[in-house]
């Protein structure tokens, strides 16, 4: 049986009227929210891609707010070409097919990596307070969260006991004070292989709607210690401490020691790598997913990996130990 795909129709209907002319709409990519992304092809061969996200489930305007502000920073991102907000489509420029994930290897991750770098620079010194939400408590706390909830209630079918709920708490809210007692700037908030694009000017950036003010090292952890790549640690220390070493030539308020900035990156991607196994169980469970369950153990290997090397976060090796 062959289902309507009522929005896909739209959004063709929708892109040969802005592009006028009848377009040739493919599959670009997906990604973990209620968006997709199509490329809108014309008789000449010039492309663009459509963004569609249904207007009861996505909000396209913070998509089109951020994109002006990296573009004025000199970040190389999608331009916005034409809006329908009522119905959910973007008309946006094509950035190519060349993923980071997708080109980077050894041979030359060390060009792609200051490249990448080198914008995340450019983005944070464009910080101004009050343009974007701050990354307080509350949404750390919730995107932690969902952890206990989706990942070990809902994927391992674990109920914490008592003592293990309060050493879980115990670790959040040191998570949590090590992140807000970092200077805060712009953050993209998933400046993942995935999102950028080997391009000219490199890198294109992508997926940057849920772009907040925090903790300085959260893109940087998302860049080394990927959700679906992983490096070896001598690459993850080389890539950090060239853009500790670039963020202060730039006047960016890194820590002054390098081991007080690696604690604080080590302990922010500890936050996200636990935000994540929420979230890819999430994706599955409720969203019909599947595939990304495939890359916690991943997380869980990044997870186990910091709290061992740090005596205050030993209360999740334990718990992780325990429950696996």
């Amino acid at each position: 049986m062959i289902h309507a795909d009522v929005r896909r129709d739209a959004a063709q209907a929708w892109a040969d009227r802005e592009l006028r002319g009848a377009v040739t709409l493919t599959a670009a990519s997906a990604d973990a929210s209620f968006r997709r992304y199509f490329r809108a092809t014309l008789a000449d061969g010039r492309s663009f891609i459509v963004m569609d996200a249904p207007p009861e489930r996505e909000d396209c305007r913070p998509f089109v707010r951020v994109a002006a502000m990296l573009r004025e920073a000199g970040v190389n991102v999608p331009q916005v070409l034409a809006q329908d907000l009522g119905q959910g489509f973007l008309l946006l420029t094509d950035l190519g097919t060349r993923t980071y994930l997708e080109e980077i290897n050894e041979q030359n991750a060390t060009p792609l990596f200051a490249d990448a770098t080198d914008a995340l620079l450019r983005w944070q010194l464009a910080t101004r307070a009050g343009e974007l939400p701050p990354y307080d408590e509350a949404l750390l706390r919730r995107e932690m969260n969902l952890f206990p909830e989706w990942y070990l209630g809902r994927h391992l079918k674990k109920s914490l006991s008592k003592a293990q709920a309060q050493a879980l708490e115990t670790i959040f809210a040191l998570l949590v004070k090590s992140a807000l007692a970092q200077p805060a700037v712009y953050v993209h908030r998933d400046y993942m292989p995935r999102n950028l694009m080997v391009c000219e000017p490199n890198p294109g950036v992508l997926d940057f709607h849920d772009a907040v003010l925090g903790p300085i090292t959260y893109d940087v952890v998302s860049l080394t210690r990927d959700a679906f790549l992983s490096w070896e640690e001598d690459r993850v220390l080389d890539v950090s401490a060239r853009y500790w070493e670039k963020a202060k030539r730039a006047g960016l308020p890194v820590a002054a020691d390098f081991a007080e900035f690696w604690r604080a990156f080590e302990w922010m991607g500890l936050q996200r790598h636990l935000k994540v196994l929420g979230i890819f169980a999430r994706i599955n469970y409720r969203d019909g997913k599947p595939k990304y369950l495939a890359d916690t153990p991943r997380f869980i290997a990044y997870a186990f990996s910091v709290s061992k090397r740090y005596r205050e976060l030993a209360g999740l090796t334990r718990l992780l130990d325990e429950l696996a």
